[in-house]
């Protein structure tokens, strides 16, 4: 398994979603989420997780952000079997895959553990998103 370093990313400051008529509210709720993260780490903020996967590309040289998005979306939020939402994950997953999960669930972290301990089984490695990204 890789040695994980931190990676902080924005996911706007209310968990705005991002539509044809509010792109300069969404580009603001960035920004603003952005200084207080930067204010609190001394770090820039490089990578966005947009809510509802909703991203407009010019945000990037703006911004000077990265879309992080997912491949495998278990819908964890809507489901507190731990087996059911582990049984999805597996079930999906390929090589590079980059799965949505919600730490707020405790059914979620159960599920998560599962799923580690069973793909580490299936010769899966886990690796931090920027090198799934940028290798």
């Amino acid at each position: 398994m890789t040695q994980a370093g931190h990676l902080i990313g924005n996911h706007t400051y209310s968990h705005i979603q991002l539509k044809s008529g509010n792109k300069e509210a969404f580009k603001q709720e960035l920004i603003k989420t952005n200084e207080i993260i930067t204010g609190i780490t001394g770090e820039e903020v490089l990578y966005v997780r947009p809510p509802y996967g909703s991203w407009d590309k010019s945000f990037e040289t703006e911004l000077n952000m990265f879309p992080v998005l997912w491949t495998v979306d278990p819908l964890d939020w809507c489901s507190t079997n731990a087996s059911c939402i582990t049984r999805k994950i597996v079930s999906k997953v390929g090589e590079n895959d980059i799965i949505l999960m919600h730490d707020y669930y405790p059914s979620t972290i159960t599920a998560a553990l599962e799923v580690v301990d069973e793909l580490q089984k299936e010769g899966y490695e886990f690796v931090t998103v920027e090198e799934i990204l940028f290798d």
